[in-house]
Parts: C-alpha cells; structure tokens; sequence
C-alpha cells in the first residue's frame, strides 16, 4: 500500500494531480479543495494516499493533510459510500466540518456534498458517532491554528472547538454545545470568550 507520495507536481487538474516521483508519474484524484490550494506545476508537494482496489481499476485518492485522509477512511467504512462520494463530501466540507456536523445532528449540512442525498447524510450520522471524535476536531484546530498567520488565525477551528468544550463543561451536551457554535455568524476578530457569548444567547 502506498502511504504517502512525495514528489514535484506535473499537472493539476480540477479533480486530480499528477506527481512526479523520481520520474514516475502518479495520477492522483483529490478532492476539489484540495485542487484548489494545490501548489503550483514545478513544486515540491506531499500527498498522503489512500488506494482503492476495485474489479476494474486501482486509484489512488490524495489528501493534502492526514486529518483529512483520516477522516476520509471513516466516511468509506460506511455502507453505501464508496471512495468518490466520499472525496465529493471532503470537497465540500472540511475534516473538522465533517466531525461538527456528525456530533451536531446536521444532515442538511453533509447533504450539501454531491451525491449524499438525506437519507444517506443520517446513516453517515449515525454511524459515524461511534468512529470520529470531538477531541480530533479541536486537536486538529489547534494544530492549523499554530501554522496560520496571527491575523488568519483569528476565530479559528481552535477558538470554536474551544467554545464548544466550554459549553460541555457546562453541562450542555455535545450536540447541543456543537448545534449553538455553528449558529454564531462568526467574525475575524471574535476570540472564543465571544463566541461562547453569542453561544449562549442562541441557547437561551
């Protein structure tokens, strides 16, 4: 199996990469964000793989960060979604999008992904309580945050993982706490103190 692929970008195309290891080149089926925060032709890029053996191909699927490859192998453990649709919902929603919306109830939000219709976007709810954690969403934002620039990092995953922890510790339920996060039109310059606030007037 191959794990990762580290190596200079020969082509990027709207739904896939080619990259040239020592002069061999993979094709790569990425999802549509990571197409678009792809680095340049010429660049030096590594690319955390998962590879799908079926009847009639070999493919290899690529993810710019292992969270993302992570929860990816989580979404395909589900029946019925197989490694495209899950790229399309990691295309349209974040890692971290994707844990809010599972421990939140928001099928609507996981319906968004193309192909995931309603009654697929609640077996992926359900099934996936047991399979993603809470602690992942805010390690990982805390982990983005630290490489971001000071001004970018403003009201970060971090800071609204943190203000859903918060709101747990005070006895609401993750649900709950994660429903109320989501539901703060948040702003650049909100620290998690304000988020909580805003929080906790929707809940009231």
């Amino acid at each position: 199996m191959i794990s990762f692929l580290r190596g200079e970008v020969a082509c990027v195309l709207p739904d896939r990469v080619v990259v040239d290891v020592s002069g061999v080149g993979f094709q790569v089926f990425v999802s549509v964000r990571d197409a678009s925060d792809m680095p340049p032709a010429g660049t030096e890029v590594k690319i955390h793989t998962y590879m799908s053996v079926s009847e009639d191909a070999i493919r290899l699927y690529g993810f710019l960060s292992q969270d993302d490859l992570n929860v990816y192998r989580a979404l395909i453990s589900v029946s019925g979604v197989g490694p495209k649709a899950a790229l399309g919902i990691l295309g349209t929603l974040s890692a971290n999008d994707v844990r809010f919306a599972v421990f939140s109830d928001d099928d609507k939000a996981l319906a968004r992904a193309p192909g995931i219709g309603a009654k697929t976007a609640k077996k992926l709810i359900l099934e996936l309580k047991d399979k993603l954690k809470l602690e992942d969403a805010i390690q990982a934002g805390m982990e983005n945050s630290a490489n971001l620039p000071a001004a970018v990092s403003s009201a970060s995953d971090a800071e609204l993982a943190d203000a859903v922890q918060a709101l747990a510790a005070l006895g609401y339920s993750n649900s709950e706490a994660l429903r109320a996060v989501r539901g703060v039109k948040v702003t650049e310059d909100m620290k998690t103190q304000d988020i909580l606030k805003q929080a906790l007037k929707l809940i009231g």
